[in-house]
């Protein structure tokens, strides 16, 4: 299994973000994303979801092109951006429903329960989401990383808005999910330590 970037560039306006960003991503592997604000660290992980088009070049899934037959390639991704994207008048319990139907994934609110629980914030299952602390929100949206079964994570600043008790169950979640043969791409400004098969690092300049 392999994610492959071929001369990547991106536009923002008249304003080219980067270009020429090349990598491949086996399975076990982790690929940071670094850079100063602005210097296009989330376009480049939405242009690799297929959510934006690279003005040049190609994201290819198991030497496909990701054009070709994105089902595939969106049945094996998980994407958690910057934002939430949860429902502010829906519990953390519905919002993972939510999730789980969109995504067509058969979960029963038992395992979402343990999700919530594996990440503490069970004890927020019922209640309504506009209620919620920015690091309960983000624990809520993080819980999804217990429920799925894609192989390719993109995680946009995950680590935002959490305690350190919450970084460190995070982390191990990453861990686990690359030892499993996962993929996973992060951005990120916190320095934590992370285990994977292989490492390695696309460094944006604003």
């Amino acid at each position: 299994m392999l994610l492959a970037a071929q001369g990547l560039a991106c536009l923002r306006g008249d304003r080219l973000l980067f270009k020429s960003v090349s990598f491949e991503l086996m399975a076990g592997g982790l690929l940071y994303v670094l850079g100063e604000n602005g210097s296009g660290k989330s376009s480049l992980l939405r242009l690799l979801c297929g959510l934006l088009m690279p003005e040049v070049g190609e994201v290819h899934w198991c030497g496909k092109s990701i054009k070709q037959d994105p089902e595939t390639y969106l049945s094996n991704l998980l994407y958690l951006g910057h934002l939430n994207g949860l429902k502010d008048d829906l519990t953390a319990l519905e919002n993972l429903q939510m999730s789980a139907r969109l995504a067509d994934s058969l979960v029963d609110e038992q395992k979402m329960l343990s999700a919530l629980t594996s990440i503490g914030i069970a004890r927020c299952a019922n209640l309504p989401v506009r209620v919620l602390s920015q690091g309960q929100k983000r624990r809520v949206a993080l819980a999804r990383l217990w429920l799925t079964e894609s192989k390719l994570w993109i995680l946009d600043e995950p680590f935002a808005a959490l305690d350190a008790a919450s970084i460190e169950v995070l982390a191990s979640r990453l861990n686990q999910h690359m030892s499993d043969g996962g993929m996973t791409i992060i951005t990120t400004h916190q320095d934590v330590e992370i285990s994977a098969q292989s490492t390695q690092t696309v460094r944006l300049s604003a």
